[in-house]
This record gives structure tokens, sequence and C-alpha cells, in this order.
């Protein structure tokens, strides 16, 4: 197929795109290559897929809604995955203009170019934030989630609503993946576990929020990407049991689905740290703090519903997916 990718010089654009061309897809890739982290790390990220053929490698902001339109008009894309966003938690506080523009009009335009160009299938980024103040576990998107704690997540919760409304109005099938803390080689560096490694590494301590207390549900980026593959490849449908009177959150009478993709396994940061300890051969200084506005103590992701839907099985242990992490790490940073 023809697929068009956004944030294709981030972690999970770059990893999909990889395992879309190995299929035989072709890839439209979108990104603007923004400074938010490291801009070398993302070009080395698209110079391993700008050799592949079969890769377009298009720098435009999503935010751009003529660029945008020109691409789509250009390349006809059949399916589109959007994973590009303005990512983080602890910068939207205190930049959310950001947010509005790439998560919100950038979503917008998107859902505009879908809409009037006939794509198959709209999948995009949701996010475990969107659960904010839940407390019951583990998270369903069969759960009520209306309160949001940062603007982060706000932002991905507008994003299943509006695609709830084109998946109404115009019968556009979407399909929402709420992604659960994401890790593996060429990862994010604002994350935990690469912010981490790097500190340990250069006997720096690692600050250490909640006072260790977090759970996460750690999930390895290749049991990511099967997922999204699986669900870019199954076009969202209509759930003919659904009723106004008990509205279920994660499905509607439009053709629209709602997903958790997690590990469905929480794992205490404490044993996290452990398990990198184990890999880098080196003990952490470790420097305890409060827990951070906008933060949340745990994630635990009820993945049934994808398990059912398309055969979804993460199998990547903590253990040997930050093992794998820290062998590129030092592969890529050139530590001994």
């Amino acid at each position: 197929m023809k697929i068009l990718v956004t944030g294709t010089a981030g972690f999970i654009g770059s990893s999909l795109a990889h395992v879309l061309l190995a299929r035989g897809d072709e890839v439209i890739g979108v990104d603007n290559v923004n400074d938010y982290y490291d801009v070398n790390l993302k070009e080395a990220r698209l110079a391993r897929l700008t050799n592949q053929p079969g890769f377009t490698d298009l720098r435009i902001a999503l935010e751009d809604r003529e660029a945008l339109l020109a691409a789509f008009d250009r390349h006809q894309p059949q399916r589109v995955v959007n994973l590009a966003a303005q990512a983080g938690v602890r910068y939207s506080l205190t930049h959310p203009h950001a947010y509005i523009d790439a998560n919100l009009v950038g979503f917008c335009n998107i859902l505009e170019a879908c809409r009037h160009h006939a794509v198959e299938h709209l999948v995009y980024a949701s996010s475990s934030s969107v659960y904010g103040a839940n407390t019951r576990m583990p998270f369903s998107v069969h759960h009520n989630v209306d309160h949001p704690v940062s603007l982060y997540a706000a932002t991905k919760k507008a994003n299943e609503l509006m695609a709830h409304t084109y998946s109404h109005l115009f019968n556009l099938p979407t399909t929402g993946l709420r992604f659960f803390t994401v890790y593996g080689p060429w990862g994010r560096p604002d994350m935990a576990l690469f912010m981490f490694t790097r500190n340990i590494l250069a006997g720096k301590p690692i600050d250490v929020f909640n006072h260790g207390r977090h759970k996460r549900d750690f999930t390895y980026i290749d049991d990511i990407v099967e997922g999204v593959v699986r669900t870019l490849d199954r076009v969202a449908t209509p759930n003919p049991e659904w009723s106004g009177d008990h509205p279920d959150p994660g499905t509607s009478k439009a053709p629209y689905r709602l997903y958790n993709i997690g590990n469905n396994e929480p794992v205490e940061l404490m044993r996290f740290i452990e398990v990198i300890e184990d890999c880098l051969g080196k003990k952490a200084e470790m420097n305890f703090l409060p827990m951070q506005d906008g933060d949340v103590p745990a994630t635990f992701a009820d993945v049934e519903d994808l398990r059912r839907d398309v055969g979804y099985a993460p199998k990547t242990s903590i253990e040997t997916g930050v093992a794998r992490f820290v062998e590129w790490y030092k592969g890529y940073y050139g530590h001994a």
C-alpha cells in the first residue's frame, strides 16, 4: 500500500516506517524535524530510511495546512498513520501553545486531508496520559477519561473526540492508539531510560520522582510497532451493538475504535532502574524527588480488545528490552 506516516524522524514513526518498507509498502514520511530534542538523533533516524527504496522524505509541519494538503494531492496515500505531535507531559506545563499548534491545529489538518482524499483508514497516536486522575486499574478504553492532569493529555483526548466527529460525519474510519511508555533502541532522550543510562554512564545522579514509587507499563518498541501495523491493516468498523443509552467510550456506531497498546504488565520504577544498572554493570546515584505536576503514579494497560481484534501479544520483557537499548546506546554514542 501507499501509506503516509507523520513523525518519521521520531522514535515510533521511524521504527514503523522500517517495518512497512520491509514488507513492501511505499511510505511517504512527514516530519518538521523540530528541536524539542536532539535534531542530530532525528536526522540519524531519517538517514536510515532515506536510502531505502519506497521512502519519500517530506519536511512539513502539520500546522502548515497548504503544504500538507499539497503532499496529499501529490502522493494520494491510501492509509495514514499520524504519529507526529508535540510530545512530553512536563514540557506542556511551560510551552502550552506548542501543543495547541501541533496537536490540535495539526491534527485538524490531518483529518481534513484524509476526508478530502478518500483515505481508507486513519490510525493516530493517543496516549496513556488521557487516563489522568483515573486510579481504577488496569486502564480500559471502556472507562471514562474526562479528567486529564496535563495539557498534553487534554490534547490527546481532544484528538480522540475530533476523530470521532470525522468518523461520524464523513464516515472516515479512524483508530486511536493509547501508547504506554514506549522504550527501546533509537528512543527519545527526554524519556527515563535514555536519561538514566546517560547519567549513570557519566557518573551523574539520576532524578527519581515520586521517591521511586512510580509504576509504568513499559512497552518495547518492536511490540508497539507490531500492534500499529496490525491495527492499520484492520480498518475500523462500527460497533453494531453501540447504544446512546449506555455509550461505550471505546467504540461507536461510526467507524471509530480506540485501543490501549501496552505491555499489560506494570513495573515498579526501582525495578526498572535495577535492570538498567545490571545492563550497565554500574550502580546509579539517585536523587529522590516528589511527584511532578502533570504526572500520574501508575499506568497499567488493559489490552484485551487489541488482543481480541488483531491478535496483539506483547512478548518483550524489560530485561531483554533494556539490554537491547543499552547495546544500541553504547554503540551509537561510542561507549566501550
